[in-house]
């Protein structure tokens, strides 16, 4: 997992107590950086309806998201010790930014719909300073917790593919609570590689810590809108 090129970010070598403390600056003034072309491009596809291939099937829209996503990810990888790889990087987080306007619109559709964002938003932030300081502060170590998170990933992937078919609301629910568990240890477990030396690359730890971040945002933004939303 260490060393394959879709590894998410998760890859490094140990280095020296300097080295952490600069990869660990870095990847927290990147990550705030991040946030920009997210709400850009969020804020750019609410105003423009955007939806991937809306003519097509939900299960095409699926194949040409994770297309274009690992793609990224990919060149991210390829880049990630020059400046390109951060310019790579800001332009997947501009697509992310727009793949979230689907579920931004709809929660908009609640009269208290940006009440809800800003919930999202803020508990995804408790979560995160909570992960970064147990990471930073604890002693334990967490670098087992790897293989289980990974596993626990496929088997969301598969879970969500299957319920683009089924439209299960259990399903649904499941895999949001789930996700959410997953991706908020995933946080834990990869500031801790910085922390530890793990993760020598501040563009490679950004990209991963942002796909927990987006993804206990998004679960936690689809969790609220279905139980906390209140239509006009």
């Amino acid at each position: 997992m260490n060393d394959h090129p879709y590894s998410f970010g998760r890859n490094g070598a140990v280095s020296t107590v300097e080295t952490r403390n600069r990869v660990l600056r870095n990847t927290y003034w990147l990550l705030a950086l991040s946030m920009i072309p997210t709400v850009l491009g969020a804020w750019v596809g609410v105003a423009t309806g955007f939806s991937l291939f809306a003519a097509t099937s939900p299960g095409m829209s699926m194949l040409a998201f994770f297309a274009i996503a690992f793609g990224f990810m990919f060149a991210i990888q390829k880049t990630k010790d020059s400046a390109i790889g951060v310019v790579v990087l800001l332009g997947f987080t501009f697509f992310m930014g727009l793949m979230l306007s689907r579920i931004l619109s709809f929660v908009l559709g609640f009269s208290n719909g940006p009440s809800l964002i800003m919930l999202a938003f803020g508990g995804t932030g408790v979560i995160f300073a909570s992960m970064a300081t147990i990471a930073t502060v604890s002693k334990r170590d967490f670098s087992g917790l790897g293989k289980w998170l990974f596993m626990g990933v496929v088997v969301l992937l598969l879970a969500s593919v299957a319920n683009v078919f089924l439209h299960l609301p259990a399903l649904m629910l499941t895999v949001s609570v789930m996700a959410i568990v997953i991706f908020s240890a995933y946080m834990l477990f990869d500031v801790q590689r910085v922390v530890n030396g793990g993760e020598t690359n501040y563009i490679t730890a950004t990209l991963a810590i942002y796909l927990d971040l987006y993804n206990v945002f998004v679960n936690l933004l689809a969790l609220l809108g279905i139980f906390g939303g209140n239509r006009n």
